[in-house]
């Protein structure tokens, strides 16, 4: 969605790098630019004179001056701002106190209300909630039936006691929607469901009698949040859109659609500013499970291509099965081999968790390598699934034996050329040697682990500056005096042991045989 904006920010940002000192000059060189960035991502004009202003003013007050890095400073400016238009602060659902708390979604026709009612319900079903979908949409055809088959998905129920208008009966829909919200808040209370989600009726512009529907439901039901559902691709026209939609039902939160589509995302950063309402989710994507508390700090570092590190271990949190990385972790721990059985295992973990794409444009500098992420086929991972359960279960536990023969034959067992199956190949190869690497000699900075003193690599190391043992003289009769000294050595050893042993035992009696020790060190004992 702010591919172009970022990418306009971003350069702008890159013209800074290397000055010690920022002029008057070179401070409205990059307001202007920041300006012309907003205004070609369809931001209103009003936000962008606004937003604009401020950062001229901070960056030109000592603020910026008294900085060791000018141009980081500049940048850490323009992203409080942007966070601030944003709407500050991650705003969340205010529960009722008691009895079901009462959400009615509102919007244009196209904007994403039914899917979304969907899409909210199973998030706060994956909260600890039980939502329930009420259908008030009687006028556009099959909208009932598209709310019921959504909840269907979402394993939520729906109260739907009209089946709303045809394609052959427009005009005259059946049902009265105030009456069927009425009735959906009471069915909520008595079967005991604690959020209540209302879906009501769209148009294709901004009508009275829309509005007065509106408000009519919204007197009836008195809802806890009235969030409005914006098109976050429909550009300019979604601060008029908005202020309509904030005059006629006085909306508490701002949902963001499709915002995982093409369009410059002027919408996204115009409404909050404008109507001053939080934006309180985004949809981003078209599955169920594409949906997501708004962050504005998190929205504004995607924006200047700082990444959001955050959301992706949220996301890594709630899809990653914790059985299999204790499994990883313990097999880890044992030094043991990693084999094509664990790599499958870490690659159906990634798949788990989403979209690649949309994954690695959440990392730190990711819109520098955007092309690439673009032409990334998300398939890939089928691809090699695909190839590692056409092996046997012994070449997965020792690669080494797949020799061009059984290339060949998983070659065709996967529907894939050899060559990938090579490929495949090697980049174990490469991902075993760094997971043997790791185990043995640990991570840097790590204490108590391998490669460190007191662990396995620090062994290694003390075992290096450890005095090396005498080498044998090759006079016989000087060998024959060492024997005999290192004897005694070990005779007076063993008598200087403490009376009372380990085990309960005295030394006298002690017996070191039972035990599993080295071949000669009896002799080292005195036994």
């Amino acid at each position: 969605m702010f591919n172009s904006l970022s990418d306009r920010l971003t350069a702008t940002f890159k013209n800074l790098r290397g000055k010690g000192r920022l002029t008057e000059a070179d401070v409205d060189a990059t307001v202007r630019e920041i300006r012309r960035a907003l205004l070609d991502a369809d931001v209103a004009v009003p936000v962008v004179r606004e937003f604009t202003g401020r950062v001229r003013e901070r960056a030109l007050g000592a603020e910026v001056s008294g900085a060791l890095n000018p141009s980081q400073q500049i940048v850490k400016i323009v992203n409080e701002e942007l966070v601030e238009i944003l709407g500050g602060e991650t705003r969340r659902i205010r529960l009722a106190k008691s009895g079901p708390t009462i959400i009615m979604l509102a919007g244009l026709q196209g904007a994403g209300k039914t899917t979304l009612a969907g899409k909210l319900s199973k998030w706060l079903k994956s909260q600890g909630h039980s939502p329930m979908l009420v259908a008030c949409d009687l006028q556009r055809p099959n909208a009932v039936t598209q709310l019921q088959i959504v909840g269907q998905r979402a394993k939520v129920p729906v109260f739907a006691p009209h089946p709303g208008a045809t394609y052959t009966e427009l005009e005259h829909p059946a049902g009265d929607p105030v009456e069927v919200a009425r009735a959906g808040v009471e069915e909520a209370r008595q079967k005991l469901h604690d959020v209540v989600i209302v879906d009501t009726a769209g148009r294709l512009g901004v009508d009275a009698d829309m509005m007065e529907q509106a408000r009519q439901i919204r007197r009836a039901i008195v809802p806890n949040e009235v969030l409005f559902v914006i098109d976050s691709m429909i550009g300019q026209d979604a601060v008029n859109t908005a202020l309509a939609f904030d005059e006629g039902v006085n909306f508490t939160g701002i949902v963001l659609s499709k915002l995982d589509g093409d369009a410059r995302g002027g919408a996204a950063l115009s409404v909050a500013s404008v109507t001053g309402k939080p934006v309180m989710f985004a949809s981003t994507g078209e599955g169920l499970d594409d949906f997501e508390l708004f962050h504005p700090d998190r929205m504004a570092s995607r924006i200047l291509d700082m990444g959001d590190v955050l959301t992706l271990i949220e996301q890594a949190e709630k899809s990653w099965d914790k059985d299999e990385a204790a499994r990883m972790a313990k097999k880890f721990a044992d030094q043991e081999d990693f084999t094509l059985d664990d790599f499958l295992a870490q690659m159906q973990q990634i798949r788990n968790m989403g979209s690649m794409k949309k994954m690695l444009m959440m990392m730190p500098g990711a819109q520098n390598i955007r092309q690439q992420l673009e032409q990334f086929d998300e398939r890939e991972i089928d691809r090699v699934e695909a190839i590692v359960r056409s092996m046997t279960p012994h070449e997965r536990v020792a690669p080494k034996i797949i020799n061009g023969s059984r290339r060949a034959r998983i070659a065709r067992g996967s529907g894939v050329h050899v060559s990938e199956v090579n490929g495949l190949l090697e980049r174990f190869a490469q991902a075993q040697k760094m997971m043997k690497k790791m185990a043995q000699g640990g991570m840097p900075g790590m204490p108590g682990m391998p490669g460190l003193p007191g662990a396995g690599g620090g062994a290694r190391k003390n075992a290096k500056s450890a005095p090396k043992k005498k080498a044998k003289s090759g006079n016989p009769a000087k060998a024959a005096q060492e024997r005999k000294d290192a004897e005694a050595r070990r005779a007076n050893a063993a008598k200087a042991l403490p009376t009372g042993a380990a085990f309960g035992q005295q030394a006298g009696d002690f017996d070191p045989s039972h035990l599993n020790l080295p071949k000669g060190f009896d002799k080292f004992l005195g036994k």
